[in-house]
């Protein structure tokens, strides 16, 4: 029998976690799987005095976990995951002058909190035979920026592990997989320079920074029971300037 995309594209019945939820792109995708059905848990690292946050530093692991098992708690099962924390860290700064404690500091993170965060959520979603994962990588995963080696490196990373990690629980009916934007209209990149942003956008074919709305529809899809037959992936939207 058929299904109706309709029906896989919806999140009725389906908890969803959404970390970096307060705003940018981790705001628009928890708005819109929300408008489908999905009832959020919305995490931030900011105190927020909502009924619908959870603070959560994705840098400690040991908060992660207890988060995790909060929820699990009281929702039973965690469907999907939607991962859109992060920091820029260090911009126009060349390697050599990145102070260690900064580098470490943006790796933990874009990549270790993302890791400790897959940990977390995957023996559960295994007991129930279903899952998706969704990272935030960046273009700069695929491409690197000048000036922004320890975001690089996180990113890269984490494109790495997803790809590693999908082949291991392929036919466990759990997929993972990363979204890779090139520069987008939120709040992270108030933190980089204007010449940065000038350099990303000079490489965008479209000329524009994209919109956090644009980019939650494909989380949506990829955090949905319409994405059965793709995992490792990377999805690039990046208004042209990745194509690979």
């Amino acid at each position: 029998m058929t299904r109706m995309t309709s029906d896989l594209t919806s999140y009725k019945g389906q908890n969803v976690l959404v970390t970096g939820a307060f705003s940018g792109i981790g705001a628009a995708a928890a708005d819109l799987i929300e408008s489908r059905g999905g009832r959020v848990f919305r995490l931030d690292i900011q105190d927020i005095a909502k009924l619908d946050y959870k603070k959560l530093d994705v840098s400690d692991e040991a908060n992660i976990k207890a988060v995790v098992n909060e929820i699990l708690g009281e929702a039973k099962e965690i469907h999907a995951v939607v991962n859109s924390a992060g920091i820029a860290g260090p911009t126009s700064t060349n390697t050599e002058d990145v102070k260690w404690a900064d580098f470490l500091r943006t790796i933990q993170i874009d990549l270790f909190g993302s890791i400790w965060l897959t940990q977390a959520v995957l023996p559960s979603m295994k007991s129930n035979k279903y899952g998706r994962i969704v990272h935030l990588a960046s273009i700069a995963g695929k491409e690197g920026n000048p000036g922004m080696s320890p975001y690089n490196t996180s990113k890269s990373g984490l494109i790495g592990y997803v790809k590693g990690v999908a082949k291991e629980i392929a036919t466990q009916g759990i997929t993972i997989n990363a979204i890779a934007p090139a520069v987008i209209r939120t709040p992270i990149n108030e933190t980089v320079t204007e010449e940065i942003q000038k350099y990303m956008v000079s490489r965008i074919p479209v000329g524009r920074l994209g919109e956090p709305f644009e980019v939650a529809e494909l989380i949506a899809f990829a955090a949905s029971k319409a994405c059965s037959f793709t995992t490792g992936f990377t999805f690039d939207i990046s208004g042209g300037r990745a194509t690979y």
